[in-house]
C-alpha cells in the first residue's frame, strides 16, 4: 500500500510536467488543427498588445475608457483630447467583466482617472469570457492575477493558453515584439483607439430573439469593478454604445438590461439618445464607422461629461 502511494505521488507531478512540456511543444509547432485548446493570440486583432505596452507608459488621465470592441472602435481619443480632456481607452477585444476587473486591478492607480466610462454591451454580461482572456494573457503580463482569472473561468483553452504565454514571458520570446500600427483597414491611434477605414453597412435581416442577461461570473466581476470605482473616488459613467436599429431591436428584452445597469450607477443608452443612420453611420451591425463615432463621441462629451 505504502509502495502504490508513493507511485501516485511520483507519477501526479510527473504527468503535469509532461502535459506542461506537451503544451510547449504544441503551441511552437504552430499548427492550427493542434491548438484548438491554446489560444496564444500576441499581435491578434484589437492591438492588445500595442495598447497595453502603451498603458504602461501612461500617466494620470481625465477618462478612461474600458469594455469590448465597442469601445475601442467607439470613443475616439483624439475628439476627447479635442475637447479638453486627457483620457486612454484601455478596450479589447471581447471584454467582459472578468478582464475589465483584471485590467483595472493593474492599471487604474497608475492612470488615476477622474471618470471612468464603462462601455456596456449586453453580449459582454452573458459571454464566458474565454477568447478575452486569451488575449489578455496573450498580450500581458502572466502574473498571479491572471492565474486567479485562469481559475475563476477554469477553462481548458485558458490554462493552456496561460502555460504557453509563462513559458514565452520567462523566456522573453516575445520581448521584440512589435506590432504593426496598420492592419488591413485598422490603424491603430495612440491613446487606444482603433479606427477603421471608412465603410458602411449593407442591411441585413436579424432575427429578434437576443436576450440580455448577467451570468453569475461575469456580474461578479462587474460588482467588484462598481466597488472599485468607489474605494478610488471615481465617477462611473456606464454607456452601452449604439448599435444598428435591427441589431437594437433583436434584443427582446432591452428594457431588463437597462434596469439592471441603472441600478448600479449612472447609466445612458445612447441607442436612446442619439439619432444615427444604419447604412451611413455604421460599419456592420455592432459598430460605428468614423462618421457615427464622431457623432456619438460629440453626444457624449456635450449631454453627459462634466465641464
Amino acid at each position: 500500500m505504502r509502495k502504490f502511494l508513493k507511485a501516485i505521488l511520483l507519477f501526479i507531478p510527473l504527468s503535469i510536467a509532461i502535459y506542461i512540456l506537451m503544451v510547449i511543444i504544441i503551441g511552437n509547432l504552430n499548427i492550427g488543427t493542434l491548438q484548438k485548446n491554446l489560444k496564444y493570440f500576441v499581435g491578434a486583432y484589437g492591438h492588445t498588445n500595442t495598447r497595453i505596452k502603451e498603458v504602461r507608459k501612461n500617466k494620470a488621465v481625465d477618462i478612461l475608457f474600458v469594455g469590448s470592441s465597442h469601445a475601442y472602435r467607439g470613443f475616439d481619443t483624439r475628439l476627447f483630447e479635442q475637447g479638453g480632456y486627457h483620457c486612454f481607452n484601455l478596450g479589447s477585444n471581447r471584454q467582459s467583466p472578468i478582464q475589465t476587473e483584471l485590467l483595472l486591478a493593474r492599471y487604474l492607480n497608475k492612470l488615476n482617472p477622474k471618470v471612468l466610462v464603462y462601455e456596456v454591451c449586453p453580449i459582454a454580461f452573458s459571454t464566458d469570457g474565454v477568447e478575452s482572456t486569451c488575449d489578455i494573457i496573450s498580450n500581458d503580463v502572466v502574473d498571479f492575477g491572471a492565474l486567479k482569472m485562469a481559475i475563476k473561468q477554469n477553462n481548458i483553452k485558458i490554462y493552456n493558453t496561460l502555460i504557453y504565454s509563462y513559458y514565452r514571458q520567462l523566456l522573453h520570446r516575445d520581448a521584440n515584439f512589435t506590432e504593426q500600427i496598420v492592419k488591413d483597414d485598422d490603424t491603430y491611434i495612440s491613446g487606444g483607439f482603433v479606427e477603421k477605414k471608412i465603410k458602411y453597412y449593407t442591411q441585413e435581416k436579424i432575427e429578434g430573439n437576443n436576450k440580455a442577461a448577467l451570468n453569475d461570473l461575469q456580474k461578479e466581476s462587474f460588482e467588484a469593478i462598481v466597488a472599485m470605482t468607489k474605494a478610488y473616488g471615481i465617477k462611473l459613467l456606464l454607456i452601452q454604445s449604439p448599435v444598428t436599429k435591427a441589431t437594437f431591436n433583436a434584443y427582446v428584452n432591452n428594457d431588463y438590461f437597462d434596469h439592471k445597469m441603472q441600478q448600479y450607477g449612472t447609466y445612458y443608452n445612447f441607442n436612446k439618445m442619439i439619432e444615427l443612420n444604419d447604412s451611413l453611420d455604421f460599419f456592420d451591425g455592432h459598430h460605428l464607422n468614423q462618421n457615427g463615432v464622431v457623432k456619438f463621441n460629440k453626444a457624449i462629451i456635450e449631454k453627459v461629461l462634466p465641464n
